[in-house]
């Protein structure tokens, strides 16, 4: 039997036809968007602002199902009568505006052109104020709706978009009969859900994104929400009532999409959730492996029984029941850049493209730790763990004028490490078990000096998914497991998944350079950040000098 994963992300959709009792993949496709800058919608005159089509979203699902299909008809022993589940992931997260019956508003001649009545990606900012309004408000009334999410609420979050797009665009909120995220609308359209009231929540987005928990009945309440506007107050009937983890459908294939795409009709849809957390599903994750799924930004998931007490952890993006795996607290963190930040060097600043890439990562590979003598903040979207600040900015220090510009791609890949590190320090700190780290995407399996350099800083064997695809993989195996194919994710899991041979073990020389930078990294983060005021970096300069000739000797 197989499964199909979807996986909507930043620029593209791609398709996976899995073998469920192996993992094995049988046929791939990629689909990039059509619209916008690589997907993205984009305000030359506003950088926070991104947003994408909802009709790519259709565009893809069709083209991509149709060409993974067709790759996977050539293997023998596939069929497609024995496609057995969907399973889907998306960005998040990614809200978008519908009617009554369940449409896109973009999708109608009247909002088409209209920004704010696109789909709300990811990472767009534009909802700073609103987020900072919320974690005021929630702290003074409701401080236990934020406790969960590192006591900040984000300008990436469902509740911070649909307040701004009130106060930006009152005709596109005044319109929209509800919202619902790409995770949930995906699978609703397969399954042909004609209202937004009848669409099945997963607990992923609801919990991580929108403050939802059962503990306080589900979604804030609306005495808390006419807080911030009535009219919010008001929506929230229109929304949800109910979020599910992954052992409950979404649904079943509605004939009509069957036949558009040529597959069996009333195949079990699986609940949606975020690309990184069916990611890390597809990674084998498991109480004790953290995942990272390292792109355009970062995404650092574990796990840990709900049999157990896991402690509020400051500034992290969410501990949610049942979020990635069906009886575990889902724990969230992450970077709001990495690829983005060594693709804005090597594309926008130095003009270059993949050769570029590839030259820059061959001559800094060369490179001894502190050689260079840069340090860098990673903060060029912002900060998303642990400070929860989008209004941070990227900084570089160290730059002489002998700095060539493969030292600073190398300084800009430190500075995501150092990040990186901040993260696995905090987690650990309050009881969250880290004994392996397994990385997925197309950075760690293509960069092996970067997972060096990850390893180093960190001082955390890193390991590198088997999949190439892991959040698809990820969406299948949870469409597997509602099909019957395996018992629980577990098992799932162990036949599923694998990680590849080669793993990237820390290296002492270059551990003990990095943990001296790593501090100057800290003192410049916490100086920066805001959490260290009175910091005095007089000598910060001078002691990067002193490990760059260390180095060089």
């Amino acid at each position: 039997m197989f499964t199909l994963g979807l996986d909507y992300g930043t620029n593209s959709v791609r398709a996976l036809v899995v073998r469920c009792h192996d993992g094995a993949e049988f046929g791939s496709a990629v689909v990039d968007y059509p619209s916008g800058n690589q997907g993205v919608l984009l305000d030359p005159r506003d950088h926070n602002l991104a947003r994408q089509f909802p009709g790519d979203y259709l565009h893809g699902l069709e083209r991509s199902v149709k060409a993974a299909l067709a790759a996977a008809r050539k293997r023998r022993g596939f069929s497609v009568d024995r496609i057995v589940g969907i399973g889907v992931d998306t960005t998040g997260s990614t809200p978008l505006p519908v009617d009554d019956a369940n449409q896109p508003l973009a999708l109608t001649a009247k909002w088409s052109k209209n920004p704010s009545a696109q789909a709300w990606l990811w990472k767009d900012h534009t909802s700073l104020r609103e987020a900072v309004r919320i974690t005021e408000l929630a702290a003074q009334h409701r401080p236990q709706f934020i406790a969960k999410c590192g006591n900040t609420y984000s300008s990436e979050w469902f509740w911070s978009k649909i307040w701004h797009c009130l106060h930006v665009a009152p005709g596109v909120f005044a319109a929209a009969h509800s919202w619902v995220e790409l995770a949930d609308w995906i699978p609703a359209v397969l399954a042909g859900v004609a209202k937004p009231e009848d669409i099945v929540r997963g607990v992923c987005m609801a919990g991580h994104k929108a403050l939802y928990a059962d503990d306080w009945g589900g979604l804030p309440d609306q005495e808390f929400l006419a807080l911030l506007d009535p009219k919010l107050a008001a929506l929230r009937d229109r929304l949800y009532q109910k979020a599910h983890d992954a052992t409950v459908p979404a649904g079943k294939l509605a004939p009509a999409w069957a036949r558009k795409l040529g597959l069996p009709a009333g195949i079990p849809i699986a609940i949606g959730e975020m690309d990184v957390h069916y990611g890390a599903i597809g990674c084998g994750v498991a109480e004790g492996v953290l995942v990272k799924v390292i792109g355009t930004s970062t995404c650092d998931c574990g796990v840990v029984s709900a049999q157990k007490s896991v402690p509020d952890i400051p500034g992290i993006c969410g501990i949610v029941n049942g979020a990635i795996l069906p009886g575990y607290y889902g724990i969230e963190a992450g970077q709001s850049a990495v690829g983005d930040i060594f693709k804005w060097w090597v594309e926008v600043v130095c003009r270059g493209d993949g050769r570029m890439h590839a030259a820059f990562t061959a001559e800094a590979a060369k490179q001894k730790p502190g050689e260079s003598g840069l340090l860098a903040l990673d903060w060029n979207n912002g900060n998303r763990t642990i400070l929860v600040d989008p209004q941070l900015t990227g900084l570089l220090l160290g730059q002489t004028l002998y700095t060539r510009p493969a030292e600073i791609y190398r300084a800009l890949i430190e500075s995501t490490a150092f990040g990186s590190r901040a993260i696995l320090e905090r987690i650990k700190e309050y009881g969250v078990p880290v004994q392996r780290i397994v990385c997925a995407g197309g950075i760690a399996e293509k960069n092996p000096m970067l997972m060096q350099i990850y390893a180093d800083i960190t001082g955390c064997t890193m390991q590198v998914s088997g999949s190439t695809q892991a959040c698809a993989l990820g969406a299948a195996i949870s469409a597997a497991v509602l099909a019957g194919c395996h018992p629980d994710f577990p098992a799932a899991q162990a036949a599923m998944t694998s990680v590849k041979p080669r793993s990237y073990r820390p290296m002492a020389a270059n551990q003990k350079v990095y943990d001296r930078l790593f501090r100057l990294y800290r003192e410049v983060h916490d100086a920066f950040g805001g959490r260290n005021r009175a910091a005095d970096l007089s000598r910060l300069m001078k002691d990067l000098l002193e490990i760059k000739r260390a180095a060089q000797r």
